[in-house]
């Protein structure tokens, strides 16, 4: 029973790696290729972790960690009694989640097209689980989870845009980061979509919280070493994905 969901969850793993290897760079379904030398990397050896044939340089430890959390992932959402979401539902969210998470992680940036399609799969998912519990006009409720969670997080975006600004005028110093991006708006209306319009206050907080103490920590880590950077800026998909994880499923 367990090899569907192992099986796919390694399928899910080469496709998450594969989705943040190439959609960076070329924003486009295309060949992967080797970082270092730019040789086009073949199926086998994508699938496989070779090293690239060209250059030897070895694959990138996020390729093996993606891998074995996404093999796992699907055999907890199988074993795990009480989901809200049938598994392939839940499955298809959970690769897409994974996608944003890795890419923000390391680029800082969530992409657009990546944010429409989450917003289809969002809307269609939050349609189906306020059908589930009941919730009359369910399309309107989940709809307003989604302007909710867009509205509230681009005040944010706005004050931490002024917020920069003002402190770099005040300090002298040009601010190559933001408080937050556009794309954190885009990824709050589209948990909005999924959790609906009073989950998602609950869910924005704890990210919010989330992120506030991790940026505490930090700020503390690069005082103690003497390497404090001001508008050193974190990547707040992660915090966003977790807190929206933790309400669907846990």
């Amino acid at each position: 029973m367990l090899f569907i969901p192992l099986l796919l969850g390694w399928l899910s793993g080469w496709l998450v790696n594969y989705l943040a290897d190439v959609l960076p760079f070329t924003h486009k379904f295309s060949r992967p290729v080797c970082p270092a030398c730019q040789t086009t990397i073949g199926l086998a050896d994508t699938l496989l972790f070779h090293n690239c044939k060209n250059c030897g340089k070895r694959r990138s430890a996020r390729t093996l960690i993606v891998q074995a959390v996404m093999t796992v992932t699907p055999v907890l959402i199988w074993i795990l009694p009480g989901q809200t979401l049938p598994f392939p539902l839940a499955f298809i969210l959970l690769d897409y989640l994974a996608v944003v998470l890795v890419i923000d992680l390391e680029h800082r940036l969530i992409l657009h097209p990546v944010s429409i399609a989450g917003a289809v799969l969002g809307l269609g998912i939050g349609i189906f689980l306020r059908g589930k519990q009941s919730i009359p006009y369910g399309i309107i409720s989940t709809l307003l989870g989604g302007a909710a969670g867009f509205g509230i997080m681009l005040v944010f975006y706005f004050i931490g845009e002024l917020f920069v600004k003002r402190m770099s005028k005040k300090r002298g110093l040009s601010a190559d980061e933001v408080a937050l991006g556009f794309g954190d708006v885009n990824l709050s209306g589209i948990l909005g979509l999924l959790l609906g319009w009073r989950a998602i206050f609950a869910c924005l907080f704890f990210a919010i919280l989330g992120g506030g103490l991790v940026s505490l920590i930090l700020i503390l880590g690069m005082l103690i070493a003497k390497k404090y950077k001001a508008f050193t800026a974190i990547p707040y998909a992660p915090f966003l994905i977790l807190s929206a994880i933790y309400f669907l499923f846990l």
